[in-house]
């Protein structure tokens, strides 16, 4: 049995987080233990679990390395990204106030200003990249900071740590969206984030094959509220998601990294091209914000997005191209073209998409694992075409 210690890489801890032999047979990983129910000794006295909603052993495996790979006390997984970050934002009361990116995820903006907004809990959205807007945003009733960095789909950067201490001296959590960067590049804990959220459909799993989030808590007294809310609301990951995600995490550093090598290649490649407006990647040195960027992450990512000059032009290049397939999703192995206007982002009002600068004519890419130079030749012949 492999035993991890504080010194070890994250490399190395991304293979055995929550990985513990099986006792009887030394199978290397886990079980996939699909039981709805179990088996008690005595009424109200369960050996480890009484139900799967409230705990599942291949569940608690995925949390157990969450909570190891982002540093926190707690983890948690849920059905989907959107579920995590619902059960995050459910600790908040009627009255309370967010301060939130304003360029963040379409879904996040939704749940937001037509979920939330109902239940009496209202969002000040900003331009978090200074820390001083989300400052003068603060009220009293402000109990959550809400940020997205690198954000879906503008790949602006916010400072994680100064925001952090805006937050805590407002009395407010800090909240942070790492889906982009996933935990090999990121870790927001470590930088005073209160919590730190995925989608875990994207990098986490990385093959296209499962819809899930997960959460991981500074403190343990966050931690139990989430748990509660996840025994309480019953939006958690099944066992089989659950494997398939602990399966993902083996190979995370090795997706990341090419990943990260491919898209840094097309964002130089964009960057000079005629017909290309502006490129947004935090790995390109003309990023406004590349030393905050680097301060805090490991590498830019596998994610970017560029214009073209209006939406005729991006809907004539995602039709053309060959190896970026037209999706909504990101982070997996193959890649995925989009139009975030049109798809990841619709339900975002016109006008405030305007205020962001997410333009009609912006093409977000996921950039997969597939050769660099093949990539970007499927890409040029679809720009020019």
């Amino acid at each position: 049995m492999a035993k991890l210690t504080k010194k070890d890489a994250f490399a190395t801890r991304a293979v055995h987080a929550g990985v513990h032999p099986d006792p009887v047979h030394g199978a290397v990983n886990p079980a996939i233990q699909l039981s709805t129910t179990f088996v008690q000794p005595a009424p109200g006295k369960p050996l480890t679990f009484d139900y799967s909603r409230a705990g599942n052993p291949t569940r608690e495996a995925l949390e157990e390395a969450i909570a190891e790979l982002e540093g926190g006390a707690t983890g948690h997984a849920f059905s989907s990204g959107l579920s995590a970050l619902d059960a995050l934002l459910r600790t908040l009361d009627a009255g309370d106030h967010i301060v939130a990116a304003e360029d963040a995820y379409g879904g996040s903006i939704r749940l937001l200003n037509r979920v939330l907004a109902r239940q009496g809990i209202k969002t000040t959205f900003v331009d978090t990249q200074d820390p001083a807007n989300t400052q003068a945003a603060m009220t009293k009733k402000t109990k959550v900071v809400l940020l997205e960095t690198p954000t879906n789909p503008l790949l602006r950067v916010s400072d994680i740590k100064a925001n952090a201490e805006v937050a805590h001296d407002g009395k407010a959590m800090l909240l942070v969206d790492n889906t982009f960067m996933s935990p090999a590049l990121q870790n927001p804990l470590n930088l005073g984030a209160d919590a730190v959220f995925h989608s875990a459909t994207k990098y986490i799993g990385g093959h296209s094959d499962v819809l899930a989030g997960v959460v991981a808590c500074a403190d343990k007294k966050l931690g139990e509220q989430v748990k509660f809310l996840q025994l309480a609301v019953g939006a958690v990951c099944p066992p089989f998601d659950s494997f398939l995600l602990l399966r993902g995490l083996k190979t995370l550093v090795l997706r990341m990294e090419r990943h990260g090598e491919n898209a840094a290649f097309i964002a130089g490649e964009l960057a000079k091209h005629k017909a290309v407006g502006k490129v947004f990647y935090p790995g390109l040195a003309k990023h406004p914000n590349a030393k905050v960027h680097a301060k805090q992450a490991r590498s830019g990512g596998g994610m970017l997005s560029f214009e073209l000059h209006d939406t005729k032009a991006a809907l004539a290049c995602v039709k053309k191209t060959r190896l970026f397939q037209l999706g909504e999703s990101l982070g997996a192995v193959e890649s995925l073209v989009q139009i975030p206007s049109l798809m990841t982002h619709a339900s975002v009002p016109a006008e405030m998409r305007r205020k962001t600068g997410l333009a009609d004519g912006l093409i977000r890419l996921s950039v997969g694992v597939e050769d660099k130079k093949d990539l970007w030749a499927d890409l040029k012949q679809a720009i020019e075409a």
